[in-house]
């Protein structure tokens, strides 16, 4: 008579473990579903940081050769867009990114500099390649047409206009960050004119580490 008062107890006691299993169970599932959902936002949003910036672009080197992205895949570059008349960012900028290339030491090596001219109205690729001749430092002296211009600019949010001078002349606004961008073509950063060179270095060694 004992025997047969207990089973319905030990019944009770195995859907109670039964319960308590299932729920852990699904404890466990629900923090996994959590887990893999942050880290595929964590991953969407480096692929979305990394595709900022960039993309296809066809553009004139100094010598007449035609340069695309695909030219500079490979290796990790600086890219920087002005004109050869700017008077203080342009000059300044380019006199800068030489300077922390040779503090680099050998490492200086590993990545390229590229001027992008956003001003064919007046620089021809000859001119851009004198221009960059004078920073003491091998730099990519590039330009095109404007709508070559156009769809580079798009590609990395660059704003440049014409400010009309007294006598018919122009200068031009433009944007003055220098784009870091990897050996794929991702974007990595930006140097600003403001920060220091100790900042600025800092992701020039991440750029190619």
């Amino acid at each position: 008579m004992q025997d047969i008062e207990k089973k319905p107890e030990r019944k009770g006691l195995a859907r109670l473990r039964l319960a308590l299993w299932l729920a852990a169970g699904l404890s466990v599932l629900i923090g996994l579903a959590v887990i893999l959902d942050r880290s595929q936002s964590a991953g969407d949003a480096a692929s979305q940081y990394a595709s900022a910036f960039g993309g296809p672009f066809v553009l004139t080197a100094p010598d007449g050769s035609r340069v695309t992205e695909q030219t500079l895949a490979g290796k990790p570059y600086a890219i920087f867009f002005g004109f050869t008349r700017c008077p203080d960012v342009c000059p300044t900028s380019l006199a800068r990114m030489a300077r922390l290339r040779k503090q680099l030491g050998p490492d200086g090596a590993k990545f390229n500099i590229v001027f992008v001219s956003v001003d064919p109205g007046h620089d021809k690729p000859a001119d851009i390649g004198n221009y960059v001749a004078l920073f003491g430092t091998p730099i990519i002296g590039l330009t095109g047409t404007e709508a070559q211009l156009a769809q580079i600019k798009k590609g990395y949010g660059v704003y440049s206009a014409k400010v009309p001078q007294p006598g018919g002349d122009y200068t031009i606004d433009h944007t003055a960050a220098i784009y870091l961008m990897t050996a794929r073509g991702a974007f990595s950063g930006t140097i600003d004119t403001h920060e220091p060179d100790a900042t600025a270095l800092a992701k020039l060694k991440r750029l190619i580490g």
